[in-house]
């Protein structure tokens, strides 16, 4: 019988298990969306809280109350700065003309250029970390998908210069794809890393390591060998998450713990709550996209209970 403890051990899936280029991870792949709309936006990952809500699911729980464990995310505004077309490899971005934004971008002047040609068309906008309490003062500049079919570029002048709020973009209930960075776990042995067996003690006087690590041929060790390594700080995506509520800045006050998130302090911007857990260290950015698979009706959720103890 499979251990449901490590169904992945060794998977190829993961591969290469190396740390992350950045901490901001990139996004490779957008829906298609005909209507008008931003297909994304980044937060904070300020910490875990308990929530209880009615089920309105088809599960066996369904019009039942029921508790489970969510993450707090503060979503403070996202200004968009430019817009970036790609038409046969050849990229062209088109910036606003805006004192202020130049000088978060620490740039005295951009080229004006104008986009007439374009295959796919997305918004440059950057987060405002130091709208926040976390003391992170350095904008954090991304792409962002758009629908609207051929009205795109249209659509995406209309944004120029302006602000984007998290009720602007998502809606309670909606299903998001998390893509984050995990937390680092430093250089590990393969019993942590890939959760094999250890050795009984009069093996070989060695118990944390593996006993055949390969076939007598080829002969040499092959890369799926289970070994030593890095462990942690990879870009992952979760998909599928479930928007549970949407708070404006006034409301922070209904979820904030006394005191404060642990590491974190306290939520004083826009904020979302995502059932279940996300990737990544507390403080650390993490990218939220409308969900490639789960589409279809937005059901109003009703939340009965937001704990404001921490986990």
């Amino acid at each position: 019988m499979t251990d449901i403890k490590k169904p992945r051990a060794g998977s190829l899936a993961y591969r290469p298990r190396k740390r992350a280029e950045r901490e901001l991870p990139s996004i490779n792949y957008w829906p298609e969306v005909s209507d008008k709309a931003v297909l994304g936006f980044a937060g904070y990952k300020a910490g875990m809280t308990t929530i209880a809500f009615i089920d309105n699911t088809n599960s066996p729980t369904k019009g039942q109350e029921v508790a489970t464990g969510a993450t707090v995310l503060e979503t403070p505004a996202m200004k968009v700065y430019g817009i970036r077309a790609y038409n046969n490899g050849n990229v062209v971005d088109e910036y606003v003309d805006d004192k202020e934004i130049l000088k978060m971008l620490n740039a005295k002047k951009i080229a004006k250029k104008e986009i007439k040609e374009w295959k796919d068309v997305f918004l440059l906008a950057f987060a405002q970390p130091n709208l926040t309490k976390i003391g992170k003062k350095h904008i954090e500049r991304m792409e962002l998908g758009i629908g609207g079919g051929e009205e795109k570029l249209e659509y995406a002048r209309s944004l120029l210069g302006k602000e984007l709020r998290i009720t602007d973009v998502f809606k309670p209930g909606q299903f998001v794809d998390v893509i984050a960075v995990t937390k680092g776990k430093g250089w590990q042995g393969p019993v942590k890393r890939f959760g094999v067996s250890m050795q009984r003690p009069k093996a070989t006087g060695r118990r944390r390591h593996v006993g055949n690590i390969g076939p007598f041929h080829p002969g040499y060790t092959m890369y799926t060998a289970r070994m030593a390594g890095q462990l942690g700080y990879h870009k992952r995506t979760e998909l599928n998450k479930w928007i549970a509520k949407i708070g404006k800045k006034e409301e922070a006050e209904a979820i904030n713990p006394e005191g404060g998130f642990p590491h974190y302090g306290f939520v004083v911007n826009d904020y979302v709550i995502l059932k279940g857990s996300v990737p990544g260290a507390i403080k650390r950015p993490v990218r939220l996209r409308l969900s490639l698979r789960k589409t279809g009706q937005v059901l109003e959720p009703k939340i009965t209970y937001i704990s404001k103890g921490v986990r």
